[in-house]
Formats: C-alpha cells, structure tokens, sequence
C-alpha cells in the first residue's frame, strides 16, 4: 500500500472558473480557499452566511502523479486499487480521463480497480465535488416528507454527509466539502487481507484468553481456495515488548495468551495494549500452482499484512431485569462499572483543522476529569483511528453512534445498499479497538418517530424498524458479534416501547433546560443510565472576543444570537440566572455566572445518581466539546478553555466523591413573598467508591456562619465496599420560618463537609469536599472573603478571610488549566498547581464578584 495523497501536487477551483488555488490533501474546500485568501474566517461574526452561499457552487480538484514499476509489472502486482478514506460527499470520479465513478457517502471507503488506466509519469487524478445545498434541496423537493430537526437545512437526512454541518442548536451551517481523508494505492498480488477479525475468549478455568483469527472475504483475484493455498500467520508482542508469538499458524487454531495483562478503563486498572500482526502467507506447493502466474520465480510468501493493537477484556453491557425495572450497565472483566463521561461532537466545522495532536489534548482532559467513558454521538463523524487509539491508551470506553440522528429515513434499495456498505466499512476499521464498548443504532430517532415528530408516518416508523431493530443488528451479528448492539439512545431495547423510560435502559433527560425544571428535578428520578442530559453557558470572555467586535458584546445583540444556535438559550440563561444569582454587572462577570450556574446544575443531577449507584449506573452528560467558538452545553470551549464544568466534572466524577442532599428554600419554596412558612433544614451525606479496593475514612461536616465560624461540627468513621455508595444518617437541623422569626439562620449558614482517607499523611487527606447552603446564592449573606493569590513554584496560593463560593482563578489569556478551581473554600487557604499556561495577569474571584 503506497498513500499518494501526499505525493500529488493538488489544485482546486470553483467549477466554471478559470482561477486555480492550491489544495491540500487531506482537506477541504473552505480550508484551501482560506489558506488561498479568498474567503474570510467562517467563525467571525456573521460570515458563516457568506461562506454557506459558497456551497452553492461545485468544486473541482485535480492532481498529478506517478507510480513505480512495481504497481505496473505483470509479476509484481495483479491489480492496483485506488481507495479513498473519505470523499465529502457527492462527487464524480475519473483517472487520466476515464470515468471511474459516482460516491454520495462521506462515512464510507471507496475503491476503484485502475492498474489498466495507470501509467508510469503524470497520471491525472480529477473529482468534481457537487453542491451539497443544492443535492439536498432537490431531493427534499422529490420527498418533502423525510424531515428531521429544524436547526439543520430541509433535506439533510436525504445525503449521507455529516448531518451537523448543516446547523445543529449548537452549530454553524457550514456543509463544507472535499477529499477529508486519505488517498491510497494498494498493489495487489495473489490476494489481500481486506477483513481480519481477531476474537477473544476467556477461560475462567486456566485464567487465559484464547485469541482466534477470522479472514473474511480476503480478495482472491486468482481462482485458488484460500483454505488450500493461503494461511495465516500471527505475532503478538506484549505491552513490556516481548513476542508471545512468533508467525504462529492461526488459520484454523486458535493461540493462548496466559497470564493475561487485563484492560481496564480509566480509574479501575491499567491499559496494557497488544500488538497483533497478521500476514497473509502464500503456500509453497510441490505440484505447479494455479495461483502462481509465473512459476520460474520465486514469489515472496508474505503477501499481505495487518497490524493493530488490542486490549484484552471482556467488555460487556448488562440490561437485566431487577426490582426496578431493567438495569444498563457496562460490565468489565465481570465488574459492573459506574459510567462517567460526556457526548462528543466533531471537534471542528473545517475537518482538517482537526488533528491527532488536537484531539489527543481533548481526550486527555477527560482522563483529567476522571471520565471513563465517552458517547460519540450519531449526527457527527466516525471519528478517525487516532481517536479510538488515544480512547484505548487513556481508558474511555467509547459508546459509539452510529451516524443516524434526529431525521427520518427512507429505506429505499438504494438507500440499504449504502449504509450496509458505511456500517461495514466501519465496524470493520473499528472493531479491533479495546475501548470499543458498544454500537448504537441511531440518536433518538425511536423516541421522535415513535412520537410522530417530523412527519413519521406509519411508512417511517415501518422503515425505522427494518433498519435499526433488523438490518443494523444483523450486520453487527455478523461483522462484530462480540459487541453488545442497542437499537437507539435513549431506548429501552426497541419496538417503540417507552423508549425514554426512567427504570429501563438509557435515558436522555431534558426537563431541566429545555422543560424550564429546577434543578431539584432530577432528585425525582432514579434514572439507570442517564446518556444526555445538560445545560448551557457562555465561552470565556477571550473566546466571545474571538468572533466579535467590541460594540456584539452584549448576549442579545445579533451577533451573540449568531453565535447561539439553540432558539432563545441567551434568554433562558438569564432566566436561571435570576433564580441563582444576583445579576451581574458587566458582560465578564455574566459570562462567569453563566458557567457557575451550568456546572451547579449537572453537579446537581450527577451527585444524586451517584448517591444511587446501583440503580443508576451511568452520567453522560450532553457536551463535552464544541466545533465552533458558541454558546453551548460544553465543558470545554472551541479554544480548549475550561469552563466551571469540566472542574466540577473533575470533582463529581471522582473515584472517591462526598456530597450532599440537602433540605433547603431550593427544594422548597423560593416566593420571598409567601405567608411565613417553616422550611425543613437537613443534610444526608453520601460517598460513593467507585475503585476496586476498599476505603476507609472519615466523613466530616461543620456548620459555619458567612466568616467560616464554626457553629456545630461532627465526623464519622466510614468504610465502604470497592464499586459502592454509602448513605450516612440524615442530620435534621434547626427549622426557619420564611418571613418569621428565626429566618435569617438560611441565609447566614451554610454546611462545608469532607472526606478523609485513613492513612494518607499526618492529618489524613482531604480526598473529596464540598459546601451547600440552605438558600439560593443571591440571598445567601455572603461577606467579601478578600480574595489574594500568591505564587509559590508551580502552586498558586489562594487566601481568603471569609467562605468564598467558586472561587476562580484565571490568566490575562484565561488559558490556565489548574489542578483545581472553581471550587468553595472556608476562610484560610487553598494551595492548585499550575498544569498548563502562564499565570501572568493573575486575578481571582467568586460568586460574591456577582453583583
């Protein structure tokens, strides 16, 4: 295999022009006309509407290049294979002036026989890439009735094309085009390993894993059976570097790995990887060989090779039934795990703005914030094997969608032919990787069809059921059937049966945001594996300064509504807001406010499933990144900038977390006008292990007054089994009288509270802590903590003279990333290390700041 992609001088136009720009490859229309200086920056201001416009056109690109004798020698090579990786979207073929075809699907892998039309100097390579607005314009106008979520363009779901590059409520309409992946040259001889599927088998009885290799439809362009004069050979190298297996046989026996290295994701073990190689060896035979064109010379007995890495485990999803209803969970190595992670998107609008460097970086700030596990959700990308590499070395089991969300779809022969062909494509690439938890058939499409939501007719629902609860689980069957298949997400396992049912399979939960719902809401369900769920804020103020100019700065000027693509959001912000905080006083200090009020509300819904492991069995909350500079759900901006949430997913997705169910005005009543009323006041602490060792510890808690004075305080030993959660006594505290006597006592204290680990230096360790109030924070008596830092080496030092509520701590670039912040700290200090940036500029504030 020769990538050529990199060797051809590229050059691309607007079709029925005369100017040509250079092109790159891999790439994309809108990244060569930016690198050409003929388009403005697609994420500035308002121009996402002329860049959009540009899409009306179609685009040629046409590249030159040559092959070596090898490719076109009679002996050498029976036939040459041109593949492209990807192709965005529709698009004609040709090789040095013939046809070689038609692709429409951006997800698949397109491979054209040309050893015939190549020639050793200047072969010329064109693709015109069609309009994509216009394709999907002309078909919506042969079918109106195949519809799917408003934000995107009418008759999206009519190409097989990224559907978020036609608008989501969280994205830009930028539907760019062009050769996104790599373009290769593969010399075939005799046959080629085109499907290598290695399984696993664990056997409790000698503690090994028994690994077997299965070629399937391996090309043979000459009429030999591959049984008679093919055989594979197999090495596997360990984690440390040594060959278990040396060229071993493997066609039909299977090898055992002993004393196996078990993978583990992130926060219960190690990742140990495997490499495995498989050769595809020609068999020398004594009797003249029809396989062999030419028996005079002595072939090379290797023919083709396939090397990967794997991890071995046995991973597993459990949807038993129990005295709730169905369990979900996730089953590693016969360990029921607790699933802590975020929805992916594509990271970018312009595909090859993305790299392996940059979603390395992303990736590894989950492991930061102790995710293990990590939804990629279906109107995206199948993301490329960097991704599912990186996911194997850090731990995150990847809940895969795949690319089917928030449409309905024709089920057309045409239709079937090009999806069986995507999902086989890659399940096929993918389905080697040891992060690889489960496939999904689409995103809630059962929910929405089954709801009669775009026009889903008895026909769709009809069509709905023939691609994801038969022909989607029968190609998984028979492509990778030692993966667990779920029909849709949210789903309690198909057929239109309650799909987002709270006490069977997984839930997407949007009450709160959407529905307008408190965050005290999700303490009214025990959800069993809540796979979306979220809640908005703004960017950091260098990222909103990013795409506007001083006078867009305001969050309902036409430019920042831009840049929200969810309908009203900036007003639904300022909504909660008002329920939390008091309202802040400059565009910076809302933007701060925002992002305390997002990251309150998934804590808030986080901490009570996790206080319920058992039941519930997995937080994934909607998103983790975005794809443009945005108001949205994420935790980390476009820039890579934390916001409050990824600190506080730090904290809340711990292996060992504290927190707090409180009685209080939030659970309550918050009319500061109602007739005196007496509000309940009570905590009910809970710690939750998610660890395969055992804990012991003490639970702590104090109630202090606005200067961190002490008024009441108490410690219990605790000790917890490993994969637990553990509820303390509820602890009833004096009652208040709304507007009566004695009501000042929820507004003037407030209740810190911490976890010990035995053991863990002099004064045993502070493993996880945390602080609740009793009232929401605008009416809490806060007084000003004096907030200081100081620099100490790599720490920053934070001083406070009074109870300070997430504290922040940023740069002048507001690029740090710290081992901490955002956090609530008592009167004293609070040393965090700095992990990433500069800290110039330092300044530091917290929600006293809002007013």
């Amino acid at each position: 295999m020769v990538r050529i992609d990199k060797d051809i001088q590229w050059k691309m136009r607007i079709a029925g022009t005369d100017t040509w720009y250079p092109a790159t490859v891999p790439g994309s229309v809108y990244n060569d006309l930016l690198n050409a200086g003929v388009m403005e920056d697609p994420y500035w201001r308002d121009n996402e509407d002329e860049a959009l416009a540009l899409m009306d056109n179609d685009f040629e690109y046409r590249g030159t290049f040559d092959v070596n004798d090898a490719m076109l020698g009679d002996v050498t090579a029976d036939e040459v294979i041109l593949r492209f990786n990807g192709l965005d979207t529709i698009a004609d073929i040709s090789l040095n002036g013939e046809s070689l075809g038609r692709v429409n699907n951006m997800h698949r892998t397109w491979e054209y026989p040309v050893k015939r039309l190549l020639r050793a100097k200047d072969n010329e390579l064109v693709i015109i890439f069609h309009s994509p607005v216009k394709f999907i314009a002309e078909e919506y106008k042969k079918d109106p009735g195949i519809l799917g979520t408003e934000d995107a363009m009418l008759g999206f779901p009519h190409i097989r094309k990224a559907h978020y590059m036609f608008g989501w409520d969280w994205g830009p309409r930028l539907p760019d085009a062009g050769i996104w992946r790599s373009v290769e040259l593969l010399a075939v001889r005799e046959a080629r390993l085109e499907n290598v599927y290695i399984r696993q088998e664990f056997s409790r009885d000698t503690g090994t894993v028994l690994l077997s290799c299965e070629k399937r439809g391996t090309k043979e362009p000459s009429p030999c059976p591959a049984g008679e004069s093919f055989r594979l050979l197999i090495t596997v190298i360990d984690p440390k570097g040594n060959k278990v297996y040396d060229k071993v046989d493997i066609t039909s026996t299977p090898i055992a790995i002993e004393n196996p290295r078990l993978w583990w994701p992130n926060g219960l073990g190690e990742q140990p990887l495997y490499t495995v190689t498989v050769e595809l060896e020609l068999m020398k035979t004594e009797e003249p060989s029809p396989c062999l064109k030419n028996q005079t010379e002595e072939p090379s007995p290797c023919l083709d090779t396939w090397t990967r890495r794997i991890g071995l485990r046995k991973l597993e999803v459990s949807t038993k039934k129990d005295e709730y209803g169905s369990e979900f969970a996730h089953v590693i190595n016969g360990v029921k795990f607790f699933a802590m992670g975020a929805d992916y998107i594509p990271e970018d609008n312009i595909l090859p703005r993305t790299n392996p460097k940059r979603t390395r970086k992303l990736l590894e700030q989950c492991k930061a914030a102790h995710f293990n596990c990590i939804r990629v959700w279906g109107g995206g990308l199948y993301p490329s094997d960097d991704f599912y590499d990186i996911c194997d070395e850090l731990g995150l089991v990847v809940w895969q969608d795949f690319m089917f969300a928030c449409a309905n779809y024709r089920l057309t022969d045409d239709f079937r032919e090009n999806i069986t062909a995507e999902l086989k494509d890659n399940i096929r690439r993918l389905r080697h990787h040891a992060s690889l938890g489960l496939w999904c058939g689409n995103n809630e499409m059962e929910l929405f069809a089954g709801e009669g939501h775009w026009g889903a007719d008895d026909d769709i629902r009809h069509d709905y059921l023939k691609m994801y609860e038969d022909l989607f689980p029968k190609i998984v069957k028979e492509e990778d059937p030692d993966r667990f298949y779920w029909p849709a997400s949210p789903s309690c396992g198909g057929g239109f049966d309650s799909p987002n049912d709270p006490d069977r399979g997984d839930v997407h939960y949007w009450d709160v945001w959407h529905g307008n719902k408190p965050f005290t809401e999700y303490r009214k369900f025990y959800f069993r594996y809540l796979s979306e769920f979220g809640f908005q804020s703004f960017p950091s103020i260098k990222t909103v300064e990013s795409f506007t100019l001083p006078g867009d700065r305001n969050v309902f000027s036409y430019i920042m509504e831009k840049h929200q693509k969810n309908a009203s959001a900036n007003g639904k912000i300022m909504n909660y807001l008002e329920q939390m905080f008091l309202y802040p006083n400059d565009l910076d200090t809302l933007i701060y406010a925002s992002q305390i009020l997002q990251a309150e509300a998934i804590r808030y819904g986080v901490e009570h499933l996790r206080r319920n492991r058992g039941r519930c069995m997995g937080t994934v909350y909607w998103q983790l990144n975005d794809c443009w500079p945005v108001a949205s759900w994420s935790s980390i901006d476009y820039y890579g900038r934390w916001k409050a949430l990824h600190y506080y997913a730090k904290r809340f997705f711990a292996p060992l977390v504290i927190s707090c169910e409180e009685e209080g005005l939030l659970t309550q009543s918050l009319n500061v006008n109602a007739e005196p009323f007496p509000v309940r006041r009570s905590i009910r602490l809970s710690v939750a292990n998610e660890t395969l060792s055992g804990f012991s510890g003490t639970v702590s808690w104090q109630l202090r007054r606005p200067d961190s004075s002490i008024i009441r305080e108490e410690s219990h030993a605790v000790t917890l089994s490993p994969m637990s959660s553990l509820w303390l006594d509820k602890v009833e505290l004096p009652e208040a009288v709304v507007n009566g006597k004695g009501s000042g006592v929820l507004y003037n204290e407030y209740v810190s509270y911490q976890l010990r680990e035995n053991g863990a230096g002099d004064d045993n360790e502070v493993v996880s802590e945390g602080t609740v109030l009793f009232c929401p924070p605008k009416h809490f008596k806060f007084e000003d903590p004096k907030l200081s830092l100081r620099i100490e080496g790599d720490e920053i030092v934070v001083s406070a003279a009074a109870y300070a509520k997430s504290v922040e701590i940023r740069n002048e670039n507001d690029d740090l990333i710290l081992s901490d912040n955002f956090f609530d700290m008592n009167a004293g200090e609070k040393r965090v290390k700095i992990l990433r940036g500069n800290p110039r500029g330092l300044s530091v504030r917290s929600v006293y700041s809002i007013r």
